[in-house]
């Protein structure tokens, strides 16, 4: 079987939220030929993450704040975006209480850091979906492959993830989803900063929403055939394929569609924890409270004008 082959039928399958089996007739080739097939591309695209999942180094400021007024300099030290999905599993039934999911079917628990082009730069996928969010981010950061930040710098994170000296999440009780100010516009530094942490930070829906409509094979609406190791290296293949796509064929208008979803589709509830210290913490708050005061200090003289 030819390479070609081997690339067509997996991409076919992932596109279309397909079994193995589904493809026999279409290839003419037997289920097990098809399965070893499947697995044989899965592993090669999986051996090829460092070539399209990286992780920021540098100091450069990103061009989508540097060139807007509204996040710049304010967030000139923000790198990213960090957020959580779940995708449907399948596992042995003695695991299911472990996987059964706030939605009450059986999922992994994924997060994913991505920049602000909705190039992903982190992808920890695999934890059982009951699994608590401080758990995941405690093991993002201490785990074998964990997430780096450089120094100084941060990633923005909704309500549901610890406000720390490299997460940066928004002011609690205080209004934050786009629609909220569809009404009337931000009234002091809070909401502003709010607004603008939430128009930054949706990034990563996008980022996942591209990824979702790209690859059904991963927002399934039934219990998929695959395991739970299988569906994983499938989402981080996809995360690999995602990103090469937007460098040789970026669609704007899948892009823009899922924009729309978002801003008009329904909002979470951030989910709350409480796994940050009191020194990170305190010195998060202050420079957060800086960047509030500074940007709504500035947004007033605009108005003035």
């Amino acid at each position: 079987m030819s390479v070609e082959e081997h690339v067509a039928r997996f991409l076919y399958i992932v596109s279309n939220d397909l079994r193995t089996r589904f493809t026999l007739w279409m290839y003419r080739r037997s289920r097990s030929t098809t399965s070893r097939c499947f697995h044989r591309v899965l592993r090669s695209i999986i051996a090829i993450e460092g070539l399209y999942i990286q992780q920021p180094t540098g100091v450069v400021v990103p061009r989508e704040i540097q060139e807007s007024r509204r996040f710049y300099p304010f967030f000139k030290d923000c790198i990213g975006a960090i957020d959580r999905t779940h995708v449907r599993v399948h596992v042995p039934n003695r695991d299911t209480p472990r996987y059964r999911g706030r939605k009450g079917y059986l999922t992994i628990n994924v997060l994913a850091a991505c920049t602000f082009d909705l190039k992903f730069t982190y992808v920890l996928t695999g934890w059982e979906g009951t699994v608590s969010d401080s758990r995941i981010i405690k093991n993002t950061f201490t785990g074998n492959d964990k997430l780096l930040i450089p120094s100084g710098r941060y990633c923005l994170v909704d309500g549901g993830l610890p406000h720390t000296n490299k997460l940066m999440a928004p002011y609690r009780g205080v209004r934050y989803h786009l629609k909220e100010y569809s009404m009337r516009g931000p009234q002091n530094s809070k909401e502003l900063f709010n607004l603008r942490h939430a128009s930054l930070r949706n990034a990563i829906e996008r980022a996942f929403g591209v990824l979702k409509r790209r690859f059904p094979i991963i927002r399934s609406t039934t219990e998929p055939f695959y395991s739970r190791e299988t569906l994983s290296a499938i989402f981080l293949a996809c995360c690999n394929l995602h990103n090469f796509l937007l460098d040789e064929y970026r669609d704007i208008n899948l892009e823009d569609e899922v924009m729309q979803e978002i801003l008009n589709g329904p909002q979470e509830q951030d989910r709350r924890n409480s796994i940050e210290t009191n020194e990170d913490n305190s010195r998060a708050d202050q420079l957060r409270n800086s960047i509030a005061n500074e940007m709504w200090a500035n947004y007033l003289a605009h108005s003035n004008n």
